[in-house]
């Protein structure tokens, strides 16, 4: 009898098909091998493998919220220091009862000297020199009212102006000083962002649940869209800077971009940078509490509030902690008797929110971690020791609850905004057809993010970074 084979489908053996059958078992491995039909047993859950990889919410914990901006910048006024000091670059020795020059450094308006006759100074080591003469030049001519010779110093000081002396008869002072007022401007930053999915894959069944029982992935790379431009637009409002619109060397726009001009805005850092105050202590070289005292001698003389939130990276984070297990007189969260104004003075709410606190002289901290300085692909994506900025010590001012969080009048978020039209954040799709949306005839939908906004920070010279 002729042997009889299997006749293959259409004359080819389909895909994943014995090539004909067998005879004897021993040729199977497993079952698997003959047929490989079994469903993989599939875990769906998305493993968050780096945690929480938002880091939004510094400024809505610290700021406020004004979705009122009218205007391609935002202006505001910030008042000067009350008292007025004499910069100078030298001091010239003189014998007793002899006149004083001093070399002024600056002018009132370029030609007039910033101080009257009879006005009282007060130098480094204590004298007190009564102004007899402006000179026409850069000089001001004194006298020590002890009559005892003057110590030179040719260092460059401040000399504070503590008052006057007039005699009997005289009449008043035909100058007067005029408190300066300083207007300060911040454009707004326009920050952009989109995502596209085609409609094939939009209908496309994943094995990963991205959520809510969901398993189109196209939702999930939406979903990574929006959390990525909110994190993008809150690191813009702290890291941007105001972009110098000059000509370059050949005559050309050095800044201009494809589609035309961008103004920047100055962020946080930057305005801290300009007019705040910056420390380079580490709170963990052996030198215990001198590197927040030197902060707090800062603070005083920037007339700061009692209370801060001090947001840092883990290394510091780490380093106070060490500074503080080694404090004597310094008292942490537990049974704090110190400022908790901004926590309706509940230490636990401090706690629920993240907050570690201790007093040191007149102040009170609250330390918190700040993810932004810790993730390795943001602000922690630079060797050992060389990234920009260690944290930040905001001043806390205005109670607020457990659900809003720390308010600060000092950071103020500003969102263009206008009948109802508001840019803070922005969001559309187009597509054709797909997903429902028919405003073109691509077979893709676009998903699009926009927002206008700036970081307004009065009071700078009262905020600290730590770099």
């Amino acid at each position: 009898m002729s042997a009889i084979n299997a006749t293959k489908q259409g004359g080819v053996t389909p895909t994943g098909y014995p090539s004909s059958l067998k005879t004897t078992p021993d040729k199977y491995v497993s079952l698997g091998d003959l047929l490989d039909y079994n469903k993989p047993d599939n875990r769906d859950l998305l493993i968050k493998t780096f945690g929480d990889q938002g880091i939004t919410g510094f400024l809505q914990l610290t700021g406020a919220t004004r979705s009122a901006g009218t205007n391609d910048e935002v202006q505001y006024w910030e008042e000067g220091r009350l008292h007025k000091t004499l910069a100078v670059t030298n001091i010239a020795a003189a014998n007793a009862e002899a006149n004083v020059v001093l070399t002024v450094a600056s002018f009132v308006d370029g030609t007039d000297n910033p101080v009257r006759l009879n006005d009282v100074l007060l130098t480094p080591s204590g004298q007190r020199l009564v102004v007899t003469a402006l000179g026409s030049g850069t000089s001001v001519t004194c006298r020590t009212m002890d009559g005892a010779a003057v110590l030179n110093d040719a260092a460059t000081q401040n000399l504070p102006i503590i008052g006057n002396i007039y005699a009997q008869g005289t009449g008043q002072p035909s100058q007067f000083y005029q408190t300066e007022v300083v207007k300060r401007t911040n454009p707004f930053n326009i920050t952009k962002e989109t995502y596209h999915v085609t409609g094939s894959q939009a209908t496309n069944i994943g094995w990963i649940n991205v959520g809510n029982g969901d398993y189109r992935w196209y939702v999930k790379g939406e979903m990574d869209t929006r959390k990525r431009f909110m994190n993008q637009r809150e690191m813009m409002m702290l890291l941007s800077q105001k972009w110098d619109q000059t000509l370059g060397n050949d005559g050309n726009d050095s800044i201009a971009l494809a589609e035309g001009r961008a103004t920047g805005s100055e962020g946080y850092f930057d305005a801290i940078e300009n007019r705040g105050i910056t420390t380079t202590g580490t709170f963990g070289d052996g030198a215990g509490f001198a590197d927040i005292d030197e902060i707090i001698f800062e603070l005083d003389k920037q007339g700061a509030p009692a209370e801060y939130a001090m947001y840092v990276d883990t290394a510091t984070s780490l380093a106070i902690d060490d500074m503080l297990a080694g404090g004597i007189a310094t008292q942490t969260t537990a049974g704090l008797p110190g400022q908790f104004g901004a926590f309706q003075n509940s230490a636990d709410m401090a706690v629920k929110l993240g907050f570690k606190s201790f007093t040191r002289g007149s102040y009170t901290f609250h330390k918190h971690a700040w993810k932004l300085l810790s993730d390795p692909t943001l602000l922690n994506a630079f060797p050992a020791g060389t990234k920009p900025y260690k944290g930040a010590m905001v001043p806390m001012t205005q109670v607020a609850d457990a659900k809003t969080g720390v308010k600060a009048p000092s950071l103020e978020m500003n969102y263009k905004e206008v009948n109802g039209y508001n840019r803070e954040l922005e969001h559309w799709v187009e597509g054709g057809g797909v997903l429902g949306f028919a405003t073109n005839d691509q077979d893709v939908a676009k998903f699009h993010y926009r927002s206008e906004a700036n970081l307004v920070t009065r009071a700078a010279n009262q905020h600290v970074v730590l770099k």
